[in-house]
């Protein structure tokens, strides 16, 4: 199995501003040049974390998707956000994977936060959903789907482990920093799996700073690279199968996890 390079994109946000911020990932984009599969940017990319669907939630043939879809086929890579969509006349805070040759996959997220009204607004999501990329196997949630281990558990299935890289996507503020940094490695040991949070930076529209953080975990719990604290950054990480693969044969804890089902 062939390694697989994911790109974190750390950044400020524009509130509510739909244009300047597919103007803004446009140019962040353009500045990768290194060789990548995946590139992650932060949860509701195109706007901050609005809980305003009437003005910043979109179709799914709207602007937001339609960039995802350029820069992926420009690229020539797969891309991952999340925006807010309109459908069936409720609002869904849904993150978009988008391969470079136009199709997609999406994942609604299941737990709303219920500090602020999104969980009262928006649909929550139903479904896990397992996305498969260059022989890989990643599950992808969102910001505060983190705190819910249960919904993220990692199972073997047909003698295969269910994922590989467990990836968020977040608008994490820094009141509550330590327990991004801290579940996001617990994730990785819980699941031997890699595990990707990706976060923004700066003060949104609500007065809520955030200092991204944003990390990658290998599947011992090893933090293979953080983001500097409040910067701007783009990084590629090479995630290597093999060293998973041995490391889950040598520690098969993975063959003693309970087995459940999710209602």
């Amino acid at each position: 199995m062939e390694n697989l390079n994911i790109t974190i994109v750390q950044t400020s946000l524009f509130w509510e501003d739909r244009p300047a911020n597919l103007a803004h990932f446009r140019e962040l984009l353009n500045e990768i040049d290194e060789p990548t599969d995946l590139i992650l940017l932060p949860e509701m990319f195109n706007t901050g974390f609005s809980i305003n669907p009437e003005f910043c939630a979109e179709p799914m043939d709207g602007p937001s998707m339609l960039f995802l879809k350029e820069m992926a086929r420009e690229k020539r890579v797969a891309i991952t956000a999340t925006l807010l969509v309109m459908e069936d006349g409720e609002y869904v805070n849904r993150l978009v994977f988008y391969y470079p040759d136009g199709r997609y996959l999406t994942y609604d997220k299941r737990h709303l936060f219920r500090l602020c009204d999104e969980a009262r607004i928006f649909r929550s999501g139903e479904q896990r959903v397992i996305i498969p990329w260059k022989g890989w196997k990643l599950m992808p949630i969102i910001c505060y789907d983190l705190r819910f281990p249960v919904w993220s558990k990692n199972r073997i299935v047909d003698g295969m482990y269910e994922y590989d890289l467990l990836f968020n996507l977040a608008n994490w503020p820094i009141v509550r920093s330590y327990a991004w940094k801290v579940l996001l490695v617990a994730r990785a040991i819980d699941n031997l799996a890699y595990v990707a949070g990706v976060n923004r930076v700066g003060v949104d529209g609500n007065g809520m700073d955030h200092t991204g953080d944003s990390m990658v975990v290998d599947h011992t719990g090893n933090v293979l690279f953080q983001a500097p604290a409040g910067e701007e950054e783009i990084r590629t990480i090479t995630l290597d199968y093999e060293e998973m693969r041995l490391f889950r044969e040598s520690f098969a804890f993975g063959l003693d996890w309970d087995t459940f089902t999710i209602h």
